[in-house]
């Protein structure tokens, strides 16, 4: 099995960051796709948009994926390392692969999920660092709230 386009990936996520960005949201987007790159779903950061803070980018794609037998080939690409919560949610449903746009600002639960057996894999990207980075310099108060800060 030749090896997932990785970058393709990221680009659909990161297409959903920037339409939460545009929606005035947290610029966080994520997509769940099949080992061999079949796109089953994707989501972005709604919290701001539909005043619920259970709803990150993690977990709209996941939502949106519906049910499935197994979760352990599916690859969840986002755009930022995912938070305790959504890395939960890929520990609770054995999602076998991750790959984050950028860790850099938010490291979240990787390493935890590597401990656990995840395959993580961070493309160290500048866009998805810079889109973020310009939302947290124009709403500090938002994205300290998104991650639990005072």
């Amino acid at each position: 099995m030749t090896q997932p386009d990785y970058s393709r990936m990221l680009a659909v996520a990161l297409e959903e960051a920037r339409i939460g960005f545009n929606e005035g949201g947290i610029p966080i987007g994520a997509a769940l796709f099949t080992q061999a790159g079949e796109l089953l779903s994707r989501g972005r950061n709604r919290r701001v948009q539909q005043g619920d803070p259970s709803v990150h980018g993690e977990t709209d794609a996941f939502r949106r994926a519906g049910r499935q037998r197994s979760y352990r080939n599916l690859v969840m690409v986002t755009t930022l390392a995912p938070c305790w919560y959504c890395s939960g949610l890929v520990r609770q449903f054995q999602i076998g692969t991750v790959v984050v746009g950028e860790s850099r600002t938010f490291t979240g639960g990787i390493d935890w999920l590597r401990e656990h057996g995840v395959n993580v894999i961070d493309l160290d990207s500048a866009e998805c660092r810079e889109l973020l980075e310009s939302f947290i310099r124009k709403h500090p108060e938002v994205w300290n709230e998104d991650i639990g800060e005072d």
